[in-house]
């Protein structure tokens, strides 16, 4: 087999290479292979007869000679450049291992030319070994590797092998080796010659660091300089996050990195002499990095140079670096423009903020005797900038309306680098586009003018969300349908041609929901308009909602259809987006009413098993919401509520004595028969029009560290509290702490609190609490945020408890927990993912620890 390979191989270099060079050799001296014996003069000219195909070839004669560019009944010099382009034309197609023309013949001044012709071999059967299954299709994509498409060249051979070992080399596998074989493929059958492709691919181990070892460094530690380095570190059993394998391009990066180090420590001389790897064998290296520290250098004067828009005093107050300080390249150059974070204090975005688009600024060292260094700031203000065109592109759903209405950025409006940022963080937050692809394009600049375009190019994602499950629970089959449409258009809703499914591109928000077993059944509906009519963000949104539920009859095992408890509920609420104190602030207020009816339900939360509650409230609600950009993914910002929820004080003025009743209550026994009935006449009374106060906060703050790691910090608190102690704390409206935070339906208005690492709604009461309080500490890691699915690691602490009232309160007596997770987002489910917790603490009235939780997480907030 090695021998016929080694041939194909012979014949593929011959074909492809040599071949070419002797026919251009031959006509460039002036010969060409002639059929017949016949005399004709050099460079005769001769007019085109015929021309004809032969050899092994599967393309159409009439499509060769068309591509050749030789034209019947042309005029053509034998031997010639027409020839000569025709042969180099069939070349440069890559199509051929062979490529002969002749001179068939010549009647007078007539020539009848052939075409002589061998395909290259395509590509049949490819075979890919040492590496695991699901890396093979990636293999052949990233090479073009196509069966029946791909044609076989040394050219082929050998970038597919290049190309297989550079990626391995960059994951760390230095040793990689790959063989790239072919054969022949032997069949009658096939006009096409065909060859067979084997990769064999090893690997071999992870060439880890053992040791990176510093010369000449006297002014910065060994430690120092390796804590610089962020991508290439020596082997330590204790770290976790980086590991020490060598990758060139990782380590080329880090040596600049080395010398900023220094450069921050006032060394700005310093650099690298040389640097050198000595394999210890082949698993391990050693890095050896010798560097020249050079003196130690201080800020001297800073002037600015060309500022008329800002003062000199202004300016150094921004750049807040002051004469005599250890000088600092690295500092210095953030302080001038910091790439890395689009909104930064610097220098630039200072002017650009200020519409100073074509503005530069350089920093000039003009002097450095006795290693302090003076300074100019040269700056070049040019014309402010203002906008010409704002257009936006890429939304084949959306309207374009939707999108406008959120520019901050308008034509004929000064140029404010803060407008576009803000601008893409709007987009981002609607929910309808990918808002890792959302991109300003700034174009046709024109400095004579002032002036700039801006084209927002977006990329649309589904926005709309189908829930579908089924399951065990709460002692029978749950089934569950749920239809959210976040992108509606409620004005095409008798538009038939508007459904494509459904007709959409307004921006409203309309979602069905319905969930039943055979112990409940709970329906809603619900809808918002965020622009009330279309001139401002105030936010329209309406409720519908309407929930059965049954007692278990333990004789037949099934839902007693005679014992049920029924909720009807409507909400209407207004949110306006506020001014001051900036425009991040949402107003939002609520009205609901919710009709409790109860027949024979008698439980130890409702005493009243035939009766009623209605629940007449108001909320109001002031958020700040500035988390950047991707709602699933924000990377920074902070994201905080706070609301009261409010029913009117009945007791003032429904002349009831809730003293008198309380008083009775407590003497009555709990345990006898005739006493549980007045029990449960009183309870009607103190809740058939409930009476309360709720207020909640919750704060989220996020910060990235490094790269995409983003670390998220909430702190939460919720109280229900009565206006009259007598009356006291209603049944209703309870907080329930523990679990994956998600209810199967909402019984009585209670709100179930994610604390993982315990069961679901284990460390509150049985009737729930009135008070609790949460913190929770989180680092995300984006596996994927592309457009169909985004995925994300996290690890959290958590900590949390819920108390029956406040005396018991006490913010420090909580429930620990800790543990890791994973989050798939995709447009059409919402967010799945799964939560291993583990509770440090006992349970209610236990006394081990809880232990290890697994949590299923469906559709929660992000």
């Amino acid at each position: 087999m090695e021998k016929q390979v080694n041939n194909l191989a012979n014949y593929l270099l011959l074909k492809t290479y040599i071949k070419p060079l002797l026919l251009a050799f031959i006509f460039i001296t002036s010969n060409i292979v002639v059929a017949q014996q016949s005399d004709f003069n050099q460079g005769k000219k001769y007019i085109l007869e015929e021309v004809t195909v032969t050899g092994n070839t599967s393309y159409n004669p009439g499509t060769i000679v068309s591509f050749s560019r030789l034209k019947i009944g042309e005029e053509i010099v034998i031997p010639g450049e027409q020839i000569s382009n025709a042969i180099k034309k069939l070349w440069d197609s890559n199509l051929f291992s062979s490529i002969d023309v002749y001179l068939a013949k010549t009647e007078g001044n007539k020539a009848f030319l052939e075409i002589n012709l061998i395909d290259l071999p395509e590509l049949n059967n490819i075979d890919i070994q040492g590496v695991k299954k699901g890396k093979i299709e990636e293999l052949k994509k990233e090479n073009n590797l196509s069966k029946g498409v791909s044609k076989v060249t040394e050219n082929l051979i050998t970038t597919t092998r290049n190309y297989i070992t550079n990626k391995y080399k960059k994951k760390g596998y230095l040793n990689t080796k790959v063989t790239v074989n072919t054969k022949a493929v032997e069949n009658d059958s096939i006009e096409k010659s065909q060859v067979d492709m084997l990769i064999y691919i090893d690997k071999g181990e992870k060439v880890k660091i053992n040791k990176i070892i510093f010369n000449g460094n006297d002014k910065v530690s060994d430690k120092k300089l390796r804590k610089a380095m962020k991508n290439t570190k020596q082997k330590n059993p204790i770290r976790i996050l980086k590991r020490s394998k060598y990758i060139k391009d990782k380590y080329e990066e880090d040596l600049i990195t080395l010398i900023d180090a220094y450069k921050e420590r006032g060394y700005r001389d310093a650099r690298v002499i040389s640097d050198s790897i000595v394999y210890k064998d082949d698993k391990t290296v050693t890095l050896f990095i010798n560097v020249e520290e050079g003196e130690q250098y201080k800020f001297g004067k800073i002037k600015f140079v060309g500022n008329t828009v800002f003062t000199d005093k202004y300016l150094e107050n921004y750049l807040k670096i002051r004469e005599g300080s250890t000088y600092n390249g690295v500092e210095l150059r953030k302080r001038i423009a910091d790439n890395s974070k689009p909104d930064a204090l610097d220098l630039t975005n200072l002017y650009q903020d200020s519409g100073y688009l074509f503005s530069t600024i350089n920093p000039v060292e003009t002097s450095a005797e006795g290693n302090v260094i003076d300074m100019e700031i040269r700056i070049s203000e040019g014309k402010p900038a203002y906008f010409n065109n704002v257009t936006v592109s890429g939304n084949d759903k959306t309207n374009d309306h939707v999108i406008y209405r959120e520019l901050r950025t308008k034509p004929g409006q000064l140029y404010r680098k803060s407008n576009v940022i803000r601008t893409i963080r709007e987009l981002g937050q609607l929910g309808f586009f990918d808002a890792q692809q959302l991109t300003p394009n700034m174009k046709n600049f024109n400095t004579q003018d002032g002036t700039v375009d801006i084209e927002y190019q977006v990329v649309e994602r589904g926005s709309s969300q189908i829930e579908l499950q089924g399951g065990y629970g709460g002692g029978g089959f749950i089934g569950t349908l749920g239809l959210s449409f976040n992108n509606f258009a409620i004005k095409d809703i008798f538009k038939k041609e508007a459904y494509k499914p459904i007709p959409s591109g307004d921006g409203q928000s309309l979602a069905l929901r319905l969930q039943a077993s055979q112990f409940f059944q709970t329906y809603s509906f619900s809808f918002s308009e965020p622009w009330l009519g279309g001139k401002r963000p105030v936010q329209l949104s309406t409720s519908v909602s309407h929930t059965r539920q049954f007692l278990f009859d333990p004789i037949t095992r099934r839902a007693d259809k005679d014992r049920r408890f029924n909720i009807t509920g409507i909400t209407v609420g207004l949110a306006k987006r506020l001014k001051v104190p900036d425009d991040f602030f949402q107003l939002s207020q609520a009205l609901s009413f919710q009709h409790y009816d109860l027949k024979n339900y008698n439980t130890g939360l409702f005493t009243f098993g035939d009766g009623y509650s209605n629940n007449l409230s108001y909320t109001v609600g002031l958020t700040r919401n500035n988390t950047r950009t991707d709602p699933i993914y924000p990377t920074g910002g902070s994201n905080f509520s706070i609301s009261a929820k409010l029913s009117l004080p009945y007791s003032l003025f429904n002349d009831v004595d809730y003293k008198a009743l309380k008083e009775e209550r407590e003497s009555l026994d709990p345990t006898d028969v005739d006493d549980i009935a007045r029990i449960g006449e009183i309870d009607q009374e103190r809740f058939n029009w409930l009476e309360f106060y709720k207020v909640k906060f919750k704060g989220d703050w996020y910060t990235r560290l490094v790269d995409k790691l983003v670390f998220k910090s909430s702190v939460e608190f919720g109280f229900l509290g009565a206006y009259n102690q007598d009356r006291g704390v209603i049944p209703f409206e309870r907080f329930f702490l523990g679990g994956d935070g998600l209810g199967n339906f909402a019984l009585d208005g209670r709100e179930v609190i994610q604390l993982r690492g315990y069961p679901n709604q284990s460390l509150s009461s049985q009737d729930g609490g009135s008070i609790y309080n949460k913190f929770s500490l989180e680092l995300r890691y984006p596996i994927t945020l592309g457009a169909q699915a985004k995925i994300y690691a996290l690890t959290f602490l958590e900590a949390g408890a819920s108390f029956d009232n406040f005396r018991d309160y006490n913010p420090f007596n909580v429930n620990r927990s800790a543990g890791a997770g994973i989050r798939i987002f995709m447009p059409a489910f919402g967010l799945l993912g799964i939560d291993f917790g583990y509770g440090f603490d006992a349970l209610p009235g236990q006394t081990v620890r809880n232990g290890l939780e697994t949590h299923f997480i469906i559709g929660q907030q992000f």
